[in-house]
Order: C-alpha cells, then structure tokens, then sequence
C-alpha cells in the first residue's frame, strides 16, 4: 500500500490524456472558452455525487487561504492556456508544460517543506526531457526550438507562465488538502471554479450561446467532463498520499498517453520519433517508483 498514490496518479494521467483527446475535436469547431468550461461544468454532477460517500471535515483557516489563493491562479492558468492553444502551434507550446515538476522541486518545499531525494530528482528530470522531446515534431530544426521560438511565439510564453502557476496551484491545492480531505477539496474546487469561469465563459461564447445545444457543443463535451471527474478524485487521492512534485511528475505521462491516443485515433504522424521521449519519460517513472 506503500506506493498506491502511484495506481491514482497513473489514473489520473489516463483521465487527463482521455479527456484532452475527446476535447481535441470539439475545440476544432467550436468555441475554446466554452468548451473549457463546458468540461468543467459537466464534470460536476459525478464529483458531486462523490461527496455523499464521504464526511465532510471541519475546515480551518489554512484551508480557506490555500483554496482563495489557489482560485484566481488557476483562473488565470486556463485563460493562457486557451491562448496559447489558439495563438502557436502545439509543438511550440505543449513542452513548456513539462516545466511544471521542475518548479515544483523548488516552490514545494518552499511551501510544504517536501524534499526530493536524488533519485527522484533525476526521474523528475528524466520525465520532464522526456515530455519535452515527447511534443516536439520537427527535429529536424533542433532540439532547442521551441525555446528559440519564445521571441516569435506568445504561445510559448503563455504555457512558461501556465506551467509556473500550476506549480503555485498544486503546492496550495496539496495545503488544503492537508487540512480538509481530498475529495471533498477537489469537489469544492471544481464547483467554485465553474461559478468563476461561468461568466467569463458566457461572454466569449456569447456568439454561439444560442446554438450551445444544436450546435453539439454540448453533447461534445459530456465524456470529456465525466473523464475529467475522474481525473480530479484520483489527482486529489494521490496528491494527499505523496510528494507533490513525484505526483505531477507521474502525472505528465498523460503527454506519452496523448501521443497514442493522436496516433490511434487521429492518425498524427511522428509516433516513432517520438520514442527517445517515452524512453526517457519511463525511465523516469521507474526511477521514482524505485527510489524516491
């Protein structure tokens, strides 16, 4: 039972890399800020449900600073990564997300006191070069390329800053998890976060509010919503049971996962370039199964 927040980050992965494939063809014809929160929104009802088989704990003051200081983060994480989405090729944009448990090593124990050992410091790295060299399509130009392009590309700036802030969110999110409980957290989130981004998101879909339903933007964006309610239980699990940095670590192989489900279901090409990144991606991994 010792390493079973490895079984929920694993989970989490698959949810995450699940949902993104099922929302890849919905963001291509139809509005991005609706479709984010239409994901949210729909996840809901499940994680709802969840909080009928568990107690609600007495919440303190710790809890309520984590969760406000974490919400207008988070907010901010989605508007950039919508923009980024929209404004730079993936290729050049997508790497910079496995930057997230590389600043989670430093601004974790910062915040929680959480250190890594050597071992999981280096699989830490080896997952985070393996995402990196995992998106990027044209080797050919180099490997530094997306770097090179963070003159020319906003995009790319955009997923640094995303990228930096989900380490700000998963360190406060592991506090108020601390000090209430995993699934009641991530429910509470979730539900907040939607009322958040409800009028954000009616407004930038103002154009296609009145064709929400004809249009299958809705029916487009209910499994992507359940496997995204499954994505936050299991997140919330394992966050609770091990060091942040290893957990979000585990979790970026939801890129690995991504890049079969494009392959298998969209048919992108570039899958056996590609495999330098699953190596180093799953050597990383069992370096932080093994040793940390």
């Amino acid at each position: 039972m010792e390493n079973l927040w490895i079984v929920f980050a694993l989970i989490s992965a698959f949810t995450l890399a699940t949902s993104d494939a099922l929302t890849k063809k919905a963001l291509s014809i139809h509005n991005e800020y609706l479709i984010a929160w239409l994901r949210l929104l729909l996840s809901l009802p499940l994680l709802l449900i969840s909080l009928l088989f568990v107690p609600i704990p007495s919440l303190d003051k710790e809890f309520y600073i984590a969760f406000f200081c974490a919400l207008p983060l988070e907010v901010a994480a989605i508007i950039l990564y919508i923009k980024a989405l929209k404004v730079s090729p993936l290729s050049l944009s997508l790497p910079f997300l496995s930057l997230t448990p590389v600043f989670l090593i430093i601004i974790s124990y910062l915040m929680l006191g959480e250190k890594v050992s050597l071992a999981g410091g280096a699989g830490i790295m080896l997952i985070a070069l393996g995402g990196y060299t995992m998106n990027l399509k044209e080797f050919r130009k180099g490997m530094l390329e997306p770097f090179i392009a963070i003159r020319r590309e906003k995009g790319s700036i955009y997923m640094i800053a995303v990228a930096l802030i989900y380490a700000f969110t998963s360190s406060l999110g592991k506090m108020a998890i601390e000090h209430s409980s995993p699934v009641f957290f991530g429910v509470s989130y979730i539900a907040v976060l939607v009322g958040v981004l409800t009028p954000i998101a009616l407004y930038m879909g103002r154009n296609e509010m009145r064709m929400i339903f004809q249009s299958g933007a809705f029916r487009s964006s209910i499994l992507p919503g359940i496997f995204s309610s499954l994505m936050v239980i299991s997140h919330m699990i394992a966050m609770s049971l091990t060091n942040v940095a290893y957990m979000i670590s585990v979790k970026r192989l939801s890129l690995l996962i991504g890049v079969f489900y494009g392959y298998l279901f969209f048919r992108e090409a570039g899958i056996g370039e590609r495999l330098t990144g699953t190596l180093l991606m799953l050597s990383g991994f069992m370096l932080i199964v093994l040793y940390s």
